[in-house]
């Protein structure tokens, strides 16, 4: 549904401080405008998709926790009726979650061991022709903060990315769609806003995880940078 012109993408988010950040403000200068529903409080769902992406952010939550986040019901809707017509669909952590989910993989809660801050992210053979993913650096820094995760993926998923702690940590269904595990939204300014207590009892200094988030943030950001604008590339050329 583009407005004179303007591709729109539709973002739900989950959180009060899940917002796209970065990502809102790198998809307006590669010339997309976002519609950010605050699902968390209250906002409808669209029933009917009408914009021409999906973003759907990360949030405190499995993907099927109905009772606890109502909005999940039509948010799974919207991405299946995205995945049907093929519109571009961008699931980060809890979204990349729900895009496995709805593509038929499993997700569990408290699998595995938690990931906090910067992250090595090692790219997959697969990655070498995926639209958003070529040429990257093999290995590449991003932020986690999760404790659920992608078990099984979809039949028909192109494993696209790992990391030490967490199988899969990207992915693509068909040919416009893409699961994140990380954060690539967002940065290191973002990691005050965690609950220091429960990163320390998960093992993480909270200290030192934001020091090398701050490091490392030079080094994702033009990445993550372009990736957003390869992205956008793709909701450009699709736009209905």
């Amino acid at each position: 549904m583009t407005d004179n012109g303007v591709p729109r993408v539709i973002a739900v988010q989950s959180g009060e401080n899940g917002g796209p950040r970065r990502y809102g403000e790198w998809f307006a200068a590669d010339g997309l405008h976002v519609d950010v529903v605050h699902a968390y409080d209250g906002e409808p769902i669209p029933v009917i998709l009408e914009h021409d992406a999906v973003l759907v952010l990360g949030g405190g939550y499995l993907p099927d926790a109905d009772d606890r986040a109502p909005w999940l019901a039509p948010t799974r809707a919207l991405v299946r009726q995205a995945l049907a017509e093929d519109v571009p669909v961008l699931g980060i952590c809890l979204g990349g979650q729900l895009l496995a989910a709805v593509g038929g993989g499993e997700v569990k809660g408290d699998v595995g061991a938690p990931e906090a801050g910067s992250t090595p992210i090692t790219l997959r053979p697969e990655a070498a022709d995926d639209p958003l993913f070529r040429d990257l650096p093999s290995v590449v820094p991003a932020l986690e903060h999760h404790v659920d995760a992608i078990t099984v993926l979809p039949p028909d998923a192109v494993w696209l990315a790992q990391s030490e702690r967490c199988p899969y940590q990207a992915f693509r269904l068909g040919e416009n769609a893409w699961g994140v595990q990380f954060h690539p939204e967002a940065s290191a300014d973002r990691i005050p806003q965690w609950n220091a207590d429960k990163l320390t009892a998960q093992g993480f200094d909270p200290d030192e995880v934001h020091r090398q988030a701050v490091a490392d943030d030079p080094i994702s950001t033009p990445i993550w940078r372009e990736v957003a604008g390869r992205f956008a590339t793709i909701v450009r050329a699709n736009a209905r």
